[in-house]
């Protein structure tokens, strides 16, 4: 039974990305949905489950934010549905093979995560909690960032429960099922990045408190570890990053591509480097292990923004003086503007 944090008296570290948060909670008998709910907050009530996706306007996609805990709808998605679902599992395991990092690769196996249809997270949940004490909720779109915060602080993670449209299937400008269901939750299996998942929504709450540039700091070092993180392993460079695991184009560019940077960790650049939302990243960040993440995030982050704030940002594709370089990029194909 995984143990409830006030996050009001306690906070590690680290935050995560308001682009990035989605839920999703499993269907199953009444048994299974009565012992979810013992691992939600009082206040956490089930709502209906809805769609909620980005608005197109004339200036593009705008996010629209939903806090709604919803039940899985196992039963009303469609066969188109686990026809998608069944492409793109097969599509990117084919693809990871010695790509991603073995961790992943084991985690996903280890908890039955398969081709043939949309796995029923009430299934999923009984391996998560057995392993690492994490529970799979649903959400109908992003959440703010208080509330993904809180999720994460109390190992609860939020998966969409809906996935993208058969014509969406090589790009959608918002996370859906597949991105986080497919791409987060394996690692979830693994204890140490369990633990730094947890750092992050601690560490998520007391930056939200703290304003609005430390919130920005620490979202970068969650775009350039959980989302498009590179790990250097004896067999060469492999892919930890949600957001590349679950991208055909991604896990060829950023391994594969002379145009980007790899570059090792180091946290302060890190929290100083913008990054892209709408193309392949030009810059990726490599570390040595998942234990050197939580040794990173284990000191009081208070100092760190402090001294950031003296500080300019550096922008996505420059290489600094003191960097680890892996790789220089090319930077063939880059945008000179668009940073964020």
């Amino acid at each position: 039974m995984p143990i409830r944090i006030n996050t009001n008296d306690y906070c590690a570290f680290t935050a995560d990305h308001r682009k990035f948060a989605s839920l999703l909670r499993g269907a199953g008998d009444i048994l299974r949905l009565l012992a979810l709910i013992e691992n939600l907050p009082e206040n956490l009530a089930m709502s209906t489950p809805q769609r909620v996706e980005h608005q197109l306007t004339d200036k593009g996609h705008v996010p629209v934010y939903t806090t709604a805990v919803v039940e899985q709808p196992w039963d009303s998605y469609t066969a188109s549905d686990h026809a998608v679902w069944r492409t793109l599992f097969r599509r990117q395991r084919e693809l990871l093979v010695g790509r991603a990092c073995q961790e992943f690769l084991d985690s996903q196996d280890a908890m039955g995560m398969g081709e043939d249809a949309i796995p029923k997270f009430a299934d999923l949940n009984r391996q998560l909690q057995a392993r690492t004490g994490w529970t799979l909720i649903g959400v109908q779109g992003l959440l703010p960032e208080l509330d993904f915060f809180e999720h994460l602080a109390n190992r609860r993670f939020p998966v969409t429960w809906w996935i993208r449209k058969p014509e969406q299937l090589d790009y959608l400008s918002e996370p859906d099922l597949f991105h986080d269901l497919f791409g987060h939750v394996p690692l979830l299996m693994n204890p140490v990045f369990a633990d730094y998942m947890q750092a992050y929504g601690l560490g998520g709450v007391k930056a939200h408190g703290i304003g609005a540039d430390a919130l920005a700091q620490l979202t970068r070092l969650y775009w350039y570890t959980v989302e498009f993180g590179l790990i250097d392993t004896p067999d060469g460079l492999r892919i930890y990053g949600s957001g590349i695991v679950s991208s055909k184009g991604e896990s060829l560019h950023c391994l594969e591509s002379d145009a980007p940077n790899r570059i090792g960790f180091d946290l302060h650049r890190i929290m100083r480097t913008r990054y892209r939302i709408d193309t392949f990243q030009k810059t990726y960040f490599v570390i040595d292990s998942f234990e050197q993440l939580i040794k990173a995030t284990e000191p009081d982050f208070r100092p760190y923004y402090q001294q950031l704030a003296e500080q300019t940002s550096f922008p996505a594709g420059e290489v600094q003086s003191d960097d680890r370089v892996f790789h220089r990029g090319s930077g063939d194909g880059w945008l000179l503007d668009g940073d964020v």
